[in-house]
């Protein structure tokens, strides 16, 4: 199927849209042949992925330095790249992609699996997860290391939880890469007011969830998913949807501030 005339001359100005960067939510990179959660994307369709944002002049990075940037008044060019859970083929088949284009990344580790496996998908295959030394490993490679938590667990369900969730997963990570750990990411993209209140109070820069949402914003960056089915037209639908989508939404923030107050009674 032929892509639009100006997909091969996406700017770096026209994918993260106003005021909301685009932020890209992988898990686990690797051969895979049963995949029910859709969580797996395959080594080759990874590079493809990756070199479709290099062509356009786009850089894959960490969501710090995406949020850093932005600040700055700069980083349009910037894709954040976050994978959630800390598989251990983010080492073998992510990194080593990454480092060839230049690319950074995000990784989201369960602090307190370390080692383990994912138990909470039943129906899927098992998949190990780094455990500490290749953490460090990674960590030391560049790559951007958050705390999804500590079990993988919904937090609006487990409020007498949160505060170890949130604060204790942050400080075993911290120990474990010897670096500071900014970002959160929630399980499942579940999140609430409580959620949100304890991740600021923990001191975190920043936390992703999935969706958009009433608590959208830096606390809760909305992300979009990439799997194995989105080659380069998928790609580019999900960049102009994006943009599209947060362009209106600053219009109409802008249009209400704008607007006289209406009166009351």
């Amino acid at each position: 199927m032929a892509q639009p005339v100006s997909a091969g001359r996406l700017k770096p100005a026209g994918i993260p849209g106003p005021g909301m960067p685009m932020v890209a939510m992988y898990h686990s990179v690797e051969p895979c042949r049963s995949d029910p959660y859709r969580v797996t994307v395959s080594p080759q369709r990874f590079e493809q992925q990756m070199r479709w944002l290099a062509r356009r002049g786009l850089r894959g990075a960490a969501v710090r330095e995406v949020l850093a940037a932005r600040a700055a008044g700069a980083g349009q060019g910037l894709v954040g790249l976050t994978f959630d859970d800390g598989y251990t083929d983010f080492a073998r088949y992510a990194l080593p992609v990454l480092h060839r284009l230049g690319f950074t990344a995000t990784v989201f580790v369960i602090a307190g699996r370390l080692g383990g496996h994912n138990s909470w998908d039943p129906d899927g295959p098992r998949k190990p997860l780094m455990d500490a030394g290749l953490v460090r490993e990674v960590a030391d490679a560049g790559i951007e290391i958050g705390s999804h938590g500590l079990r993988h667990v919904r937090l609006p369900e487990a409020p007498a939880a949160l505060g170890a969730e949130v604060g204790v997963s942050r400080d075993i990570l911290q120990a474990v890469t010897g670096q500071p750990v900014p970002g959160f990411c929630y399980p499942y993209g579940a999140v609430d007011d409580a959620a949100v209140q304890q991740v600021r109070a923990a001191g975190y820069d920043y936390a992703c969830a999935i969706w958009p949402s009433p608590h959208t914003g830096r606390h809760a960056l909305p992300r979009s998913y990439v799997g194995e089915a989105d080659g380069p037209s998928r790609l580019w639908a999900k960049a102009v949807r994006h943009r599209l989508t947060w362009a209106y939404r600053s219009r109409r923030n802008s249009a209400a501030l704008r607007s006289p107050a209406t009166p009351v009674g």
